[in-house]
């Protein structure tokens, strides 16, 4: 866990490849975060609802849009940016900027990983708001980005045992690698808690400047879950019977490599 403004490679590298991870506390200045969060919480408000897609789970995208940009300024001064690049000097320098907006009510989601296992990113998540065991600290499985698990494996060995909680400070900063697993949680408190990312590597990230995107306006989309009437049941089974899924999922990994190279 690193608390300076100087990033220890060495320290870092080593987290990454242990437990796929790590804190870095105080990194974006707190006024700016409150200010943005105020920002947000607005926008959501004006923003034209829809139903299903996440709203019924509780876990919705977000483009932070312009505003957003403060976020990189920050970990790049305190020497994040500088530090991927260097542990990743042959990837792809492509930053998307993304947000999960946890909703009031929400359940907790399956663990998973981001995008496919061989190509690895870094994802920079940072505290929006102050997250703790009440409002959705994320659950993380360390170590589980060392080698690919087929869904069943996953469950036989009872990688779940792992679960790790990470509350954070807003500011703070959780640097992970996509392929450690991990899982939105449980919204318990009476307002939505926002979470800032950031991926550096990802092959599916934009062209250009990433704040642009959508002219540089903030828009909640889709989670998971589509807004059809198919994607609607799918997902109030999923929150209904949530064991219906893993076992859809323990199902379907006993054939091929679904998640290793491709979907």
């Amino acid at each position: 866990m690193s608390d300076g403004s100087t990033i220890d490679l060495p320290e870092l590298r080593k987290a990454l490849d242990t437990d796929g991870y790590m804190v870095m506390r105080g990194v974006v200045p707190a006024p700016l975060v409150a200010e943005f969060a105020e920002f947000l919480l607005a926008e959501y408000d004006r923003a034209e609802k829809f139903t299903g897609g996440g709203t019924y789970s509780g876990h919705l995208n977000c483009f932070p849009g312009e505003r957003s940009r403060f976020f990189y300024d920050a970990i790049e001064q305190y020497g994040i940016v500088d530090a991927i690049h260097e542990l990743r000097p042959n990837v792809s320098t492509a930053v998307r900027a993304t947000l999960n907006f946890n909703l009031p009510g929400s359940v907790a989601q399956h663990y998973h990983m981001d995008g496919l296992y061989l190509e690895d990113f870094l994802v920079c998540n940072i505290a929006v708001v102050d997250t703790d065991l009440v409002n959705g600290a994320i659950d993380m499985l360390p170590g589980t980005q060392r080698q690919f698990y087929k869904f069943w494996q996953y469950a036989l060995q009872r990688k779940y045992r792992l679960t790790t909680r990470l509350p954070m400070k807003a500011g703070d900063v959780l640097l992970r690698r996509s392929t450690v697993w991990h899982r939105g949680m449980p919204n318990h408190s009476a307002t939505p808690r926002p979470m800032m990312s950031l991926t550096f590597g990802e092959t599916s990230a934009p062209v250009g400047d990433p704040f642009l995107v959508n002219d540089g306006k903030v828009e909640f989309t889709p989670n998971w879950f589509n807004t059809s009437r198919l994607g609607r049941l799918r997902e109030r089974t999923f929150v209904s019977v949530p064991f219906s899924y893993s076992t859809y999922r323990f199902v379907a990994s006993l054939h091929g490599n679904k998640g290793y190279a491709s979907f």
